[in-house]
């Protein structure tokens, strides 16, 4: 991944950085990302691997300030600190959360570091918090260091992002300006919204790449990274009829295996997947498991078992689904509602959940930034970002108004 070089530096501190979507925004309208964090591994691997060695892994309750600016001079500081305590989906969420608290943090490093702008963002629910006084006592502790505030609920939607996103952005400056938040471009009377179909309409016969060899596609002559979802979908989901033991299938399958002569590592290849097959010959700590019906009947014919357990392995039944939190069907000629970070929406062609690719471009992540960790963590990394996009625009009015000052 590159990124453009002109004009006037300023220099970005970053805190709960996470994969990088407010970053690469920044770093896209030509800042210097000086120094960021995270407390997540698998996001600081993503943030490492497609932007760079600067982020730093750990508590930033733990860092210095001094260790942070490493000498030089901030000016501005970013950060969308943990919102699990303010968010609306959390009715449970109180003053006594401590997480809710995370944002002094961010208020120490801002003091420590005197930058001319700071960006917040949270969730739209930190508006409501006890009433509209979290947000007011924010506020207030930000004014307390000398900085004008303000803040604004932003849709993504509004600003060429293909997805319904409301979040709240709180922005200062101690350099005597007004704010400067962006121009919406998208919307009634502006340039149309951008759809779900616009964006991802590309990928949607494309087969998902979960366990296979090859973790890359190539669409219309450009590789696609990440295409992996959650195959899960509908009130109704298939389970296996008939009680069976993953450790039996083990000791059988491993029979036939060694009676056969093929070893796992050949039977993966030929079936076309990295690592599954050795769970089909593993049952210490459960983490073995039972070849789906298709696996079942192309190892039959490799291998040449008998008929002992085929009616048990392959027969399936309906059952209602009572562990999916979301059933929503995502939109397709709308932008899509907020891409969050649990399970994501189900595709249109109800077959499959978003994939990871999908879920990204719908926060407008560039095509090549690829995402570490397993499906779940991945589709967690996605949904914590900031939209690439927004986060340029309002990168790019705090430059106006620093280059003008």
């Amino acid at each position: 991944m590159s990124f453009g070089l002109c004009g006037q530096k300023y220099n970005v501190v970053s805190l709960f950085s996470g994969a990088g979507g407010m970053d690469i925004g920044f770093l896209q309208a030509d800042y210097d990302v000086t120094w960021a964090n995270d407390f997540n591994k698998d996001a600081v691997a993503t943030y490492r691997r497609n932007i760079g060695e600067h982020i730093t892994y750990g508590d930033i309750s733990s860092i210095p300030s001094e260790e942070i600016a490493k000498g030089k001079q901030v000016d501005v500081v970013i950060g969308g600190f943990p919102c699990q305590g303010f968010s609306i989906a959390n009715s449970k969420r109180s003053m006594k959360d401590k997480r809710n608290f995370l944002y002094l943090e961010m208020l120490r490093v801002i003091d420590d570091l005197k930058p001319k702008f700071f960006i917040a963002e949270n969730v739209k629910g930190l508006l409501s918090m006890e009433k509209g006084e979290v947000l007011k006592m924010i506020i207030k502790d930000f004014e307390a260091l000398g900085y004008k505030v303000d803040y604004r609920v932003l849709n993504a939607s509004h600003y060429g992002v293909p997805q319904a996103r409301e979040r709240v952005f709180i922005m200062g400056n101690r350099c005597g300006l007004d704010n400067p938040f962006p121009v919406e471009t998208h919307g009634a009377g502006l340039k149309p919204l951008i759809t779900v179909s616009d964006a991802i309409g590309h990928l949607a016969d494309i087969e998902v790449v979960n366990g296979k060899i090859s973790d890359t596609i190539i669409v219309n002559g450009k590789r696609v990274f990440n295409h992996l979802a959650h195959q899960n979908v509908g009130e109704m989901v298939k389970v296996r009829k008939h009680a069976i033991e993953q450790a039996d299938i083990c000791d059988y399958l491993k029979y036939w295996r060694d009676k056969s002569g093929w070893t796992t590592k050949k039977i993966d290849d030929y079936l076309g997947y990295k690592h599954t097959a050795g769970h089909w010959f593993r049952k210490d700590n459960g983490c073995g498991s039972i070849p789906k019906p298709k696996d079942w009947w192309a190892l039959k014919e490799l291998l040449g078992f008998d008929d002992v357990y085929d009616e048990r392995v392959t027969t399936f039944i309906k059952k209602p689904n009572t562990f999916e939190q979301s059933l929503r069907v995502c939109n397709w000629d709308r932008p899509s509602d907020t891409i969050t970070a649990s399970s994501p929406e189900i595709h249109i062609n109800l077959e499959r959940r978003l994939s990871v690719r999908e879920c990204a471009i719908l926060q407008t992540f560039p095509d090549d930034f690829i995402f570490t960790g397993s499906l779940s963590s991945q589709h967690r990394q996605v949904g914590n970002a900031v939209p690439v996009m927004l986060a340029r625009q309002i990168a790019d009015t705090i430059k106006c108004k620093l280059d003008n000052n």
